[in-house]
């Protein structure tokens, strides 16, 4: 199972890109891939293949329109867990023995 943590935006494309991750949000929400929305980025549990496609269909979108494109990425495989999108932050909150603030 895989944790992609990754925030995706057109270079040269002025100031405010809020458009542009609206409509790469867009594109993940409608994928069925499990996700969490950061305010500096996107993180997607599922398989490799299942998120990188996911990835890829964002990075296609904003190709189509931008010429300049800056994506960072980072990935956590686990073999055979799933639901790390939750289970990491409670087994945090259980060693301190309370909640965290989490988006």
């Amino acid at each position: 199972m895989v944790l992609l943590e990754f925030a995706m935006y057109p270079i040269s494309k002025g100031e405010s890109l809020s458009a542009y991750v609206a409509r790469t949000l867009d594109i993940i929400d409608k994928s069925g891939v499990t996700y969490r929305l950061t305010p500096m980025g996107t993180i997607l549990e599922g398989e490799w293949n299942e998120v990188m496609a996911v990835v890829t269909e964002c990075f296609e979108a904003m190709r189509a329109e931008c010429p300049r494109v800056e994506v960072a990425l980072k990935v956590d495989y686990r073999e055979g867990t799933e639901s790390r999108l939750e289970s990491k932050i409670t087994s945090v909150e259980h060693l301190l023995g309370r909640k965290m603030k989490t988006v």
